[in-house]
C-alpha cells in the first residue's frame, strides 16, 4: 500500500461540479460542509492530487507530449496529432478530454483553497496542505497554458453551473502559477514522511522550468532564465538528490522506484482498490513483437499497442551509441524466444528453443550475407515501420498480474533530478553564462558513459562524453533532453518553448513534415468549451488556424 492513496472518490465530483461547462450537478447527497471538516479537506487534497493521473500515465497526456515531434512519430496511435493534418480539429476528444480533466483538476484545487480557513486543523498543517495543492494547481494551469495558450483564469471555488468564461492573457496565467508555487515554497518542507507528498524541492524544481518556459514566451520577463538558473542550482546543491550511478536504475520497478534522483512522481499501486485504470504508460511504445517467429505476449516485454515509434532521428542519428550507453539502455535490441517452435526465416527453416535470439535490431543495415548467416528476424532501420520498431523501455511493467491487464503499477515519474541538471545548463546558456551551464550538461553525459571492460576504458568513455562550451547551444540542449528524457512527456513542451518545434519536425518527421504549420504551437481549444460559453466564440475565441 502506498501512503497516499490517489482515488477519485464521489467528493471529486462534489469539488469539480461542472467547471465552466453546462453539465448536470453531480454533487449527489455529500453536505456542502463536509469540505470544512478534517476528514473532508483531507479528502478534498487527495482528490487533488488525483487528477495528476488523468495527464501522468495515461494516453491522453502522452499524445499532446510524445509524438507530433522530431523523436517520435505515430505507429497505430491518433494520426491527427503527429499528422497535423485536417483531422487535428477541435472537435475531438483527444483535445477536449484533457481540456476538461485539468479544468476539472483547477476547481478541485480552488474548493480546496477557498475552504482552508474554515477547516478546525493546525495552521502549520493546514498550511502545508495548501501548500501542496497551490503546487498541484500551478501544475494544471502550467500545461493549460502550455497546450492552449491563454486559457481561463479561475482562482475560486466554482460551486454552481456557470456559462461565463473568458481567455486570460498568458502573462496573468503565469503570474498566477508563480504566486502558487511561491507559496508551496514557502510552506512545504524539504522532505515528507509520507512518500509521495509534494515537497519545497519539488515545487522550486517546477518553478525553475516555469520561469524557464515562460522566457521563450511574449510573457517573458528580465531575469527569467537566471531565475530559473538559481532555483534549479539550488534543488541540485542543497537537498538530498543525486543522479544514481546506473541510467538504467531510475527506471527499475518495485522499490527502485523510490530512489534519490526522483524529486517528484504520481503514485500508482498494484492495490486494485485505489489504481483506478493504472498507469497505462507501458503499452504505447511497444513494438508488435508477437508478430515475430518464435514470440508470443508476455509480461517481461509488455502488451503491444504500439502507439509510439521512434523517428530515424532517434533510432540513427541522436546518440552516440559508441560511448553513451544510453540507446541500448532505452530500447530493446534482442528478443528471445518465448514461443519455441519451427519456423522459416530468411528463407530458411529454422527450429527456435526457449531463450535462443528470436529477433535483432542491430541499428545499421544487414547485408544478404549476414542474413543467411544466422537463424533469427533481424530488423534493420530501412525495414523500421508502423509496428516495427525498436521499443522503448523505460514504462515496460512485468509486474502486471496477467498479460492483458492494463493497470500498470509502477509511479510515473514526472521530476527528476537529471532535467534539473539540464534546465540548469540551458537557464545558464540562454543567459549568456555557457562556461558555467557546461558542467551541469557533463554531469548527466558522464553519469551515461558505456562502462569498459577496463577502469580505463570507462574513463575513455567518460571523457568522449565530455563537452566544452563551443558545443553548447539549443540544438544541443535538446538532443541531450531527449538522449536523457525520451518518452517522458516533455518533448513537444520542449520544441515549443524553444521556438524549434516547426524547423525539427520538418527535418525529423515525415508525417508532420508535410503540413506543419505556425499555428500548431498551440491545439485547438475544444469546441464544446466555445459552443456551451456565453458569448461562443466571440467570447471565448478559437487558436488562430483551427
Amino acid at each position: 500500500m502506498k501512503p497516499i492513496c490517489f482515488i477519485i472518490i464521489i467528493f471529486a465530483c462534489f469539488t469539480s461540479s461542472c467547471y465552466k461547462q453546462l453539465n448536470e450537478d453531480m454533487r449527489s447527497g455529500i453536505p456542502d460542509n463536509y469540505l470544512n471538516t478534517p476528514e473532508g479537506f483531507n479528502a478534498g487534497v487527495n482528490s487533488a492530487y488525483s487528477y495528476l493521473r488523468a495527464w501522468y500515465g495515461n494516453q491522453m497526456g502522452a499524445q499532446l507530449t510524445v509524438y507530433g515531434t522530431d523523436t517520435y512519430m505515430c505507429g497505430s496511435g491518433e494520426l491527427a496529432l503527429d499528422a497535423y493534418n485536417f483531422n487535428l480539429t477541435p472537435g475531438r476528444g483527444f483535445i477536449s478530454s484533457p481540456w476538461n480533466d485539468l479544468n476539472l483538476a483547477v476547481n478541485a484545487c480552488n474548493a480546496v483553497i477557498t475552504r482552508a480557513p474554515l477547516v478546525p486543523i493546525a495552521e502549520g498543517t493546514r498550511n502545508a496542505r495548501v501548500g501542496e495543492v497551490r503546487f498541484l494547481r500551478a501544475m494544471y494551469y502550467f500545461l493549460l497554458v502550455q497546450t492552449w495558450g491563454p486559457v481561463n483564469l479561475s482562482l475560486t471555488e466554482t460551486t454552481e453551473v456557470t456559462t461565463v468564461a473568458h481567455r486570460t492573457p498568458i502573462d496573468s496565467v503565469y503570474k498566477a502559477i508563480i504566486a502558487d508555487l511561491q507559496f508551496a515554497i514557502a510552506n512545504l518542507g524539504a522532505t515528507t514522511t509520507e512518500y509521495g507528498r509534494i515537497t519545497k524541492p519539488a515545487a522550486e524544481n517546477l518553478l525553475a522550468k516555469v520561469y524557464l518556459t515562460r522566457a521563450g514566451t511574449t510573457a517573458r520577463q528580465p531575469g527569467d532564465y537566471q531565475q530559473a538558473a538559481t532555483l534549479a542550482k539550488n534543488v541540485i546543491s542543497n537537498y538530498k538528490y543525486q543522479l544514481l550511478n546506473n541510467f538504467s536504475d531510475v527506471f527499475a520497478q518495485g522499490s527502485g522506484e523510490k530512489n534519490p534522483e526522483v524529486i517528484f512522481a504520481v503514485q500508482y499501486s498494484k492495490n486494485v482498490l485505489t489504481n483506478g485504470v493504472g498507469n497505462q504508460t507501458h503499452l504505447f511504445f511497444i513494438m508488435s513483437y508477437t508478430s515475430l517467429p518464435g514470440m508470443a505476449r508476455d509480461l517481461a516485454n509488455g502488451r503491444p499497442y504500439s502507439y509510439f515509434r521512434p523517428t530515424r532521428f532517434t533510432t540513427d542519428t541522436l546518440f552516440d551509441k559508441a560511448h553513451d550507453s544510453r540507446y541500448e539502455r532505452s530500447f530493446v535490441t534482442v528478443y528471445y524466444c518465448n514461443n519455441p517452435g519451427a519456423y522459416t526465416i530468411n528463407g530458411k527453416r529454422v527450429t527456435l528453443q526457449l531463450g535462443d535470439t528470436a529477433a535483432y535490431f542491430p541499428g545499421r543495415e544487414y547485408t544478404a550475407a549476414e542474413r543467411n548467416a544466422v537463424n533469427y528476424t533481424v530488423i534493420a532501420p530501412s525495414q523500421y515501420n508502423q509496428t516495427n520498431f525498436p521499443t522503448l523501455t523505460k514504462f515496460l511493467d512485468p509486474q502486471r498480474p496477467d498479460i492483458n491487464n492494463e493497470a500498470g503499477s509502477r509511479d510515473f515519474i514526472v521530476s527528476r533530478l537529471a532535467e534539473t541538471y539540464l534546465v540548469a545548463a540551458e537557464a545558464l546558456m540562454m543567459s549568456g553564462q555557457a562556461a558555467e551551464a557546461v558542467p551541469y550538461v557533463n554531469a548527466v553525459r558522464k553519469r551515461a558513459a558505456k562502462p569498459g571492460a577496463t577502469a580505463e576504458e570507462t574513463a575513455a568513455n567518460q571523457a568522449a562524453m565530455e563537452i566544452t562550451a563551443s558545443d553548447l547551444n539549443i540544438d544541443f540542449i535538446l538532443d541531450e533532453r531527449e538522449r536523457e528524457l525520451l518518452g517522458e512527456h516533455h518533448r513537444w513542451f520542449d520544441l515549443v518553448r524553444t521556438g524549434k518545434l516547426l524547423e525539427r519536425v520538418r527535418l525529423h518527421n515525415p508525417t508532420g513534415a508535410p503540413n506543419i504549420k505556425p499555428f500548431h504551437v498551440l491545439r485547438p481549444i475544444p469546441q464544446d468549451q466555445i459552443d456551451k460559453t456565453a458569448g461562443g466564440i466571440s467570447a471565448f475565441p478559437q487558436n488562430d488556424g483551427y
